[in-house]
C-alpha cells in the first residue's frame, strides 16, 4: 500500500512511518519544514515538503496522488494560538478529505483527541483544541465518499508500547502510549471493516491486532 500521513514528523506520526515501512508499504509524510526531511527517510518515508495550511486544495491531492490511504496526524502543537487550532487542526483535516476525494483516495483515518466536541465549552486554548479536533471529525464523518476511521486517543504518553490496548466505541478516559496509538493506526490502516467507526483508545488488556478486529467484527 502507499500511505500518506499528513503532519509527517509528529511524534506518532513517525513511529507509524517506521511500522508501515517495515511492513513493506510505501509511506510519505507531509511536513512543512524542509529541514525535517531527513527525520523522515531515517524512518523509512518519502518526504513531501508542503505547508497544509496555505496549499490549496489542488496542490494536497497532487501529493496524494496514488495513494490508497491518508492519515491526517497534523497538528498545531503545544503553545498554539486558538487561530491555529482552527486552522490546523480542524481546517487541515477537512483540506485533506477534500483532497482524498480530488484524488481518489477512499481510505481516510484520522487522529483525534478523547472528548474531542464541537460544542465543548470553555475559554482556554485546550477548550478551542477539542472543539476544533470535534469539527474536524463531523467534517469527515459526513463524507460519504470516504472510509474514514477516527480514532480519539487518551492522554499520550512517551512509555514504551505494550501492545495491549482497550479499543471502544467507548472506553473512559486513560493513557495510552504514543507507541500503541501508531500500532493501532498501522492495523486500522489494512481493517477496512472499521470505515465509519470512531474510536476511542488508552492502554488496556488486549492486544493491538485482536483490539481492532474485535471493533471490526471479524
Amino acid at each position: 500500500m502507499r500511505i500518506v500521513i499528513a503532519g509527517g514528523h509528529g511524534q506518532i506520526a513517525l513511529r507509524l512511518e517506521r511500522l508501515l515501512a517495515a511492513r513493506g508499504d510505501e509511506v510519505a509524510g507531509i511536513i512543512r519544514d524542509p529541514g525535517q526531511a531527513d527525520d523522515l527517510r531515517s524512518a523509512g518515508a518519502e518526504p513531501v515538503v508542503l505547508d497544509l495550511e496555505s496549499a490549496t486544495v489542488g496542490q494536497v491531492a497532487e501529493a496524494l496522488s496514488g495513494a490508497d490511504a491518508v492519515v491526517f496526524a497534523a497538528g498545531a502543537g503545544p503553545g498554539s494560538t486558538v487561530e491555529r487550532k482552527d486552522s490546523v487542526d480542524r481546517d487541515g483535516a477537512v483540506k485533506l478529505a477534500d483532497a482524498a476525494e480530488q484524488a481518489g483516495v477512499r481510505r481516510y483515518l484520522i487522529v483525534s483527541s478523547m472528548g474531542a466536541d464541537s460544542t465543548h465549552r470553555g475559554d482556554e486554548v485546550f477548550d478551542a483544541y477539542l472543539r476544533a479536533k470535534g469539527a474536524a471529525d463531523d467534517a469527515v464523518r459526513a463524507r460519504r465518499t470516504l472510509d474514514w476511521t477516527v480514532l480519539r486517543p487518551g492522554a499520550l504518553t512517551d512509555d514504551a508500547g505494550t501492545g495491549l490496548v482497550r479499543l471502544e466505541a467507548r472506553t473512559g478516559r486513560g493513557k495510552v502510549t504514543r507507541d500503541d496509538v501508531a500500532a493501532v493506526l498501522a492495523e486500522l490502516i489494512e481493517t477496512t471493516a472499521t470505515a465509519g467507526l470512531t474510536l476511542e483508545l488508552i492502554g488496556g488488556t488486549v492486544p493491538v491486532s485482536v483490539a481492532v478486529k474485535d471493533v471490526a467484527g471479524n
